[in-house]
């Protein structure tokens, strides 16, 4: 009989999906990442006559994303593989490009919506691999993270309308 590692899981993925997985969430993570720092940079430097509204609607996105880096972090771990944690992993891996300088606020909302969808993105396209591997635990944690951040672009995009 074949002696299993206890360091190495056996959860009912292979080997290599586990690893195609855990790529493709460290992606999610890396966007996550940059989306959060960008939504915590604009609640600082907001500015206008909508300063108020937006400085505590960028402060519960940015708490709320907070929490989904550890969710998706933590299932990399779980599926037995390292979670990337530094900024040059993240801008390596992140489809979201930095935003320099202090743009308007109303720019800043645009540039919201778009990195939340691109996280949306990032996450929907992660499905037909994890279908492939039975995967439901990543399956629901994609689900999740898809509402949420299909729902704050929208609530971002209301607010550009005239």
């Amino acid at each position: 009989m074949k002696k299993k590692s206890a360091a190495k899981p056996d959860i009912g993925i292979s080997d290599k999906d586990r690893a195609a997985i855990a790529r493709g969430l460290s992606g999610l993570l890396a966007d996550s990442y940059t989306l959060y720092l960008m939504t915590h940079n604009f609640h600082w430097n907001v500015t206008g006559p909508m300063f108020n509204s937006l400085h505590l609607m960028f402060m519960g996105q940015y708490t709320e994303q907070w929490t989904a880096l550890d969710l998706i972090a933590e299932r990399i771990r779980a599926l037995g593989h390292p979670a990337p944690g530094t900024y040059k992993e993240f801008v390596k891996l992140a489809t979201i490009k930095e935003v320099e300088g202090q743009p308007k606020a109303m720019d800043m909302v645009r540039h919201l919506v778009a990195a939340q969808e691109a996280t949306a993105r990032t996450a929907r396209k992660l499905f037909p691999l994890i279908d492939k591997a039975n995967d439901q635990p990543t399956a629901d944690l994609l689900t999740q993270r898809i509402e949420v951040h299909e729902k704050t672009a929208w609530m971002l995009r209301s607010l550009l309308e005239e």
